[in-house]
C-alpha cells in the first residue's frame, strides 16, 4: 500500500486544530488538498478519531466514504447518511451521529486527534451499522494508499 499525502486547511501534522473545526468552535469539516492521488483511484475516505481517549481507544469522531477522488475535498460538509453534493457519498457513526463532529476534550486536558485519508479503487457497500472497525473489514481489499496526520485539541 502506498502513502497518501495530504494537507488539512489550517492544520499541519502535529499542530493545534483551528477552533473553527472542533466542537468548541463552528464544528465544521476542514478542507483537505490530496497530493499524491493514484490514477487507480476511484474513492476517498477520511475517518477522525481521537487516539488519546481515556476510555476509548481510537474513538471515531467521523467516517465518511465514497467521496468522488480527486484533489480536493471541500470543507463544512453537511450532516446526514447520503451527501448528494458529495456524488452520494456516505456519512458513518461517529460520535454517535451521521456528520462530523471535531474535537472537545474536557477542559484543561489535551487530547491528540488523527485524520486517516484513504484511497480506494472502489465505492464500499457498507451495511449497518456504519462503524469505521465495519468500514475497514469491508474496504481493506480495497484500500490502495493511505495517510495520516494528527492535530491536538485542548
Amino acid at each position: 500500500m502506498d502513502i497518501l499525502f495530504f494537507e488539512c486547511k489550517g492544520m499541519k501534522d502535529g499542530e493545534i486544530f483551528p477552533k473553527v473545526n472542533t466542537g468548541r468552535g463552528q464544528d465544521i469539516s476542514p478542507e483537505f488538498l490530496i497530493k499524491n492521488l493514484s490514477p487507480c483511484a476511484k474513492t476517498l475516505a477520511i475517518t477522525l478519531e481521537d487516539i488519546k481517549h481515556p476510555i476509548f481507544k481510537n474513538f471515531t469522531h467521523w467516517l465518511i466514504w465514497n467521496i468522488p477522488a480527486g484533489e480536493k475535498i471541500k470543507g463544512a460538509i453537511p450532516g446526514g447518511k447520503i451527501i448528494p453534493s458529495l456524488g452520494n457519498a456516505r456519512q458513518g457513526i461517529g460520535y454517535g451521529v451521521y456528520k462530523y463532529a471535531g474535537p472537545k476534550p474536557p477542559k484543561g486536558k489535551q487530547h491528540l486527534y488523527r485524520f486517516t485519508v484513504y484511497a480506494l479503487d472502489s465505492k464500499i457497500a457498507l451495511r449497518f451499522p456504519h462503524t469505521k472497525s465495519n468500514f475497514i473489514k469491508k474496504a481493506k481489499e480495497h484500500i490502495i494508499q493511505q495517510g495520516s496526520i494528527i492535530g491536538k485539541f485542548e
